[in-house]
């Protein structure tokens, strides 16, 4: 099959597209013939390096976790899928940049998505849910994301308007009529976004997602009052240190169902920044680390 591999960490230059060895379902996986796969942040972090420690990979590596395409094989103790179903999910750290790729977790693809569409919502989405059902209950509550115009904070303004919550959102001046779009109310980030939420809430702020990891959690902790009105997707450093809780990201079908079924309800769009063909990854993989994006990069193989 054909892939994007690297040999060695390091920048975008170490990205190839070649030939590389068709991977095989274990039990409990499913294998897709690939037809569109997203860039997570995570992605590049592992290719340079700067995460081994945490996400240890063998080389050659094909980059990317989450990827939409129809089954062609099936392991062992597998019965919810058949030959040739569309399907969007995750597999490991790695692997997912290719024609074939293997998945631990997989939904069945809305048929309103497009396949970028499908191919940007695996990651995203249980990263979302996971940090929301963490936060608990949302209807009728006013819920803070801090990086809401991201893959992840889109998707999180998106489900949590499906869930009955005022969403406002904090990103960049620019992205403010994006957030709009969603359904949030957009607020600018940084020093003195407390007094900045005064006038958009007026009864306060009841809860907070952070999906930036931008060093503003003990500001977000301070807003609401209490830390364990707090969870992050995306800090783990300083969430320890203030005690607020970490929602991270898990290969679970059950969450990439719930977020399928929001979008056949026309309640979850995954947002498409710029989509790139397999022959582009270096150029894919330079985008998403320059970040400040409206949605997800996707690649199509």
């Amino acid at each position: 099959m054909r892939a994007a591999r690297y040999h060695e960490y390091g920048g975008t230059d170490t990205l190839v597209v070649e030939q590389a060895p068709d991977p095989l379902p274990g039990p409990g996986e499913i294998r897709v013939r690939v037809t569109a796969a997203s860039v997570n942040p995570v992605d590049w972090k592992v290719r340079n390096g700067s995460v081994r420690d945490f996400f240890p990979v063998d080389l050659p590596a094909i980059p990317g976790r989450d990827a939409v395409g129809l089954v062609d094989r099936i392991g062992e103790g597998v019965s919810s899928v058949g030959i040739g179903d569309r399907v969007f999910g995750l597999g490991g750290v790695t692997g997912a940049t290719a024609e074939l790729a293997v998945l631990s977790a997989w939904a069945p693809a809305p048929a309103n998505w497009s396949d970028t569409e499908a191919a940007a919502a695996g990651l995203a989405s249980v990263t979302a849910l996971g940090g929301l059902k963490t936060l608990g209950q949302m209807e009728g509550l006013t819920l803070l994301i801090e990086g809401a115009a991201g893959g992840v904070g889109g998707a999180a303004v998106e489900i949590a308007r499906a869930l009955g919550a005022t969403v406002i959102g904090t990103a960049s001046e620019r992205n403010h009529a994006y957030l709009i779009s969603l359904g949030a109310l957009p607020v600018t980030y940084g020093a003195g976004l407390a007094e900045r939420l005064a006038g958009l809430a007026p009864n306060g702020v009841d809860l907070v997602l952070d999906a930036a990891a931008s060093g503003s959690l003990a500001d977000l902790v301070e807003i609401v009052g209490d830390p364990d009105r707090v969870v992050t997707v995306a800090d783990h450093v300083n969430a320890e240190r203030l005690g607020v809780r970490v929602a991270n990201a898990v290969n679970d079908s059950t969450l990439l169902a719930e977020a399928g079924a929001l979008g056949e309800q026309g309640h979850y769009v995954p947002r498409i920044e710029q989509t790139y063909p397999l022959e582009e990854i270096a150029k894919a993989h330079a985008h998403s680390e320059r970040g400040h994006m409206q949605g997800k990069i996707v690649v199509t193989i």
